[in-house]
């Protein structure tokens, strides 16, 4: 039995947002999208494929499920009253510490530093001239040995943007990936952190309300940190807390499935093997095909947006 999984993140918009440049979904193409799946697929939801991988009830034919990663306000102003309108449930996966600390997840700061410099060489400049400077304290190489290793366009990002993305998200020491970051998101986006996590990310009150209106919420990590670049003990600290939080405030302590999606798509055994642990009925990954009941339920594929048409056909 197949099941399509699509992936979103921001859903706004775009032309008239304070960030044109973000890479996102416009909310026209949303509807649109939304009309294609409703005239052509049957929408399920978390619940009825846990029901399914226990054997208790069968998918539809061409069934879909709508995913949303990292909690941002998009999802509760843009996407949920759409979806409350046309009783489709959609499963939104919220970076906890986020949320609950009003931080700024180092990709999004990525996301809107790249959003709010049009001329791309400026960043790169920018970075070359930072990594000069931490140079001798973090024994680094020279910025070409970096970009010449790093810089490979993929199907969504120049090869420019993809060298900025893996320098600031994988490549380099933890400690200066969030100095460095930190420096050009005061520099070219925005000095009060808070402010802006708290414009850009949904409440918990929020995340409450879609619960009781029918929407599932799980887990996206707390410090939506790579999964299999961490400890065991780390990954766990992790999974437990994010869980903790989710079914103590979202959930208001009742029960419920407990759900992962990967930040970046990222975990080895070692996360699968905590997640049967805390008893995790079902994990979304960033692998890009369409599912079926015979993968494992802690590593389903999932589609991105614009895997799919835009408009009912």
């Amino acid at each position: 039995m197949e099941l399509t999984i699509v992936m979103y993140h921001y859903v706004r918009d775009l032309k008239h947002s304070r960030y044109p440049g973000i890479k996102g979904l416009d909310m026209d193409l949303f509807r649109g999208q939304t009309d294609f799946l409703q005239k052509h697929y049957h929408f399920v939801t978390v619940e009825q494929i846990i029901a399914a991988y226990d054997g208790k009830e069968e998918l539809p034919p061409k069934a879909v499920l709508l995913t949303f990663d990292d909690a941002y306000i998009d999802h509760f102003t843009n996407v949920f009253p759409v979806l409350h309108d046309r009783k489709i449930q959609g499963a939104f996966f919220p970076p906890v510490k986020a949320v609950t600390e009003h931080t700024v997840l180092d990709v999004n700061k990525i996301h809107f530093i790249l959003a709010s410099v049009s001329n791309t060489n400026v960043l790169l400049e920018e970075i070359k001239q930072l990594l000069m400077h931490y140079a001798h304290e973090y024994v680094l190489k020279p910025y070409d040995y970096y970009f010449d290793k790093l810089a490979a366009a993929n199907r969504f990002d120049s090869k420019e943007v993809i060298f900025i993305k893996r320098l600031l998200q994988v490549e380099l020491e933890e400690t200066l990936r969030n100095k460095m970051t930190n420096d050009l998101f005061r520099k070219f986006v925005s000095n009060d952190e808070q402010a802006f996590s708290q414009e850009l990310y949904m409440s918990t009150d929020q995340l409450r309300c879609m619960t009781q209106c029918g929407m599932h919420v799980g887990s996206h990590g707390y410090d939506h940190y790579w999964l299999g670049s961490l400890s065991k003990e780390k990954q766990e600290f992790e999974i437990q807390k994010s869980m903790e939080v989710i079914q103590k405030s979202i959930w208001g302590g009742v029960n419920h499935y407990n759900t992962v999606c990967y930040p970046y798509g990222n975990y080895n055994e070692d996360t699968l093997a905590l997640l049967k642990q805390y008893d995790c009925r079902l994990g979304f990954t960033t692998e890009v095909r369409v599912a079926s009941l015979n993968d494992s339920p802690l590593t389903l594929p999932r589609l991105d947006t614009n895997d799919l048409p835009k408009a009912a056909k």
